[in-house]
């Protein structure tokens, strides 16, 4: 997620004549279709529920959690306002102001979960997700953590290496959490900000949209789907609902033309009322329910926008493609992809029915996210075994064809714009709040910076700082 305004204001939206307290009762069946709640009583819940991932997924202090991270979710007036409390016997946090109160749950693997209002609980059974790996310490990277300590190689300037690393971490402002650089595979480069370490699972929000592309990509490798079918959601179907024409790819490039207010519309009218791109992470609802209902907006693959509601979609179809097959949805990532490439733990959060909200509640280590954009640099195979299907980097990697600007590809961005220090055919996974994995292949280079949300702004600046550096180090 990358948001581009802050919720403020932002109009109630409720069946007419509802009372709040009816609303909130029937919130399990109408919130499927449309958004209930104020900004405050959301904001609330993404407050709590950022706060709780922050302390028991990432391992945070609360008080620093809440100042740089859990604030920007409730409205500007309200955010130094916020009442919460942890408990870390139950491991609860709630969030209260105004005499409203919203609470989230940390459920182990699947992370934290907002509870839907009236509900102490959730409508799944959180399962747990295990590695076969090995101990990554007793593995050299990339498949475990033991680092090659021989001289760099040739070519390779040290001191400007060391330079770039300063700059990322120059300014204290820009809450910089991790800088790692792998070249040729290689980490050649790596430090961290107070209280982070290798294994620390850092917030990664929309950097998660790129294992969506990469999950669904499995798909098409083994046949389950193409790229060029129309997406087959079942509700869609029928001939005449025009969204039967949306494609998978269109989906894949944000192209596919549903109604839903994404956080960068351009020329948002204030009367479109609270975000849908928020509701889904505030809004404790079946996120893929709420997806794949919205109306059309536009024909599919002519307008480029950035919403939620196609990653979602692809979503489903992952998930409806691998209980189909009758095979264990939540643990599926894990045995599918993550242990073929050294990633021994990602947190992937789940709305309450225990759907991915794979658009923005993901946490991954710095290393976890270098390994990802490895496997993109060596084009999808990993240690001689292809396991992304061939022409899978190139197709995300490409301009989407309904995008104006020349900056988004297949859930991945682009540097078309030249927007980074990097050439312009840079790829990258890319988040809010100065979450990015940078893919370089002419110089055969991955780099991850992380960092805390508060910090985004001036961490653009010092990130583009040590990037330029860092391509004066690098032949």
């Amino acid at each position: 997620m990358k948001p581009a305004r802050t919720v403020v204001g932002l109009a109630l939206v409720l069946v007419a004549g509802a009372t709040a307290g009816v609303a909130r009762q029937a919130a399990t069946q109408r919130s499927n279709y449309t958004v209930v709640g104020t900004p405050t009583e959301l904001g609330l819940a993404g407050y709590a529920k950022v706060l709780c991932s922050a302390v028991f997924v990432s391992g945070r202090d609360a008080d620093e959690g809440a100042r740089n991270s859990a604030y920007w979710m409730m409205p500007a007036a309200e955010q130094d306002k916020v009442v919460w409390t942890v408990d870390r016997a139950q491991k609860l946090v709630r969030a209260s102001f105004g005499g409203i109160t919203r609470e989230a749950k940390f459920y182990g693997d699947q992370g934290c979960i907002i509870h839907p209002p009236g509900k102490n609980g959730i409508f799944f059974t959180p399962v747990a997700v295990k590695s076969a790996l090995p101990d990554a310490a007793t593995e050299s990277w990339p498949m475990g953590d033991r680092l090659d300590t021989t001289p760099f190689p040739s070519g390779i300037d040290r001191a400007k290496i060391d330079a770039a690393v300063d700059a990322a971490f120059a300014d204290p402002a820009a809450l910089t959490a991790a800088f790692l650089v792998v070249y040729k595979g290689r980490i050649i480069a790596e430090r961290y900000g107070p209280g982070i370490a290798k294994d620390t699972q850092l917030e990664s929000w929309s950097m998660g949209k790129s294992i969506i592309s990469t999950l669904f990509s499995l798909l098409v490798k083994d046949g389950t789907y193409t790229i060029e079918q129309p997406a087959p959601v079942p509700l869609w179907r029928s001939p005449d609902d025009p969204r039967s024409k949306i494609r998978n790819m269109d989906l894949l490039h944000m192209s596919g033309g549903l109604k839903f207010v994404g956080n960068q519309e351009p020329g948002a009218p204030p009367d479109q009322g609270y975000p849908d791109h928020y509701y889904i992470y505030t809004g404790a609802v079946n996120v893929f329910e709420y997806a794949i209902n919205r109306g059309v907006e536009f024909p599919p693959n002519t307008e480029g926008r950035y919403r939620n509601c196609d990653p979602l979609t692809i979503g489903y179809l992952i998930k409806q493609a691998v209980t189909k097959r009758g095979e264990p949805y939540l643990t599926w990532p894990q045995r599918a992809l993550f242990d073929r490439i050294g990633i021994r733990r990602q947190v992937m959060e789940t709305d309450p029915y225990g759907n991915f909200i794979l658009t923005g509640y993901d946490f991954g280590t710095a290393r976890n996210w270098a390994r990802l954009g490895l496997l993109y640099a060596q084009d999808g195979v990993w240690n001689g075994t292809r396991i992304l299907p061939e022409g899978w980097a190139k197709f995300v990697s490409t301009l989407a064809p309904a995008w104006k600007r020349p900056v988004y590809g297949g859930l991945f961005w682009i540097n078309g714009d030249g927007g980074w220090n990097l050439p312009k055919e840079t790829y990258l996974m890319a988040g809010a709040g100065g979450q990015n994995t940078f893919i370089v292949p002419s110089h055969d280079l991955v780099i991850v910076r992380m960092g805390h949300f508060r910090g985004a702004s001036v961490g653009r600046r010092t990130t583009n700082a040590a990037l330029a550096k860092l391509m004066e180090a690098i032949p």
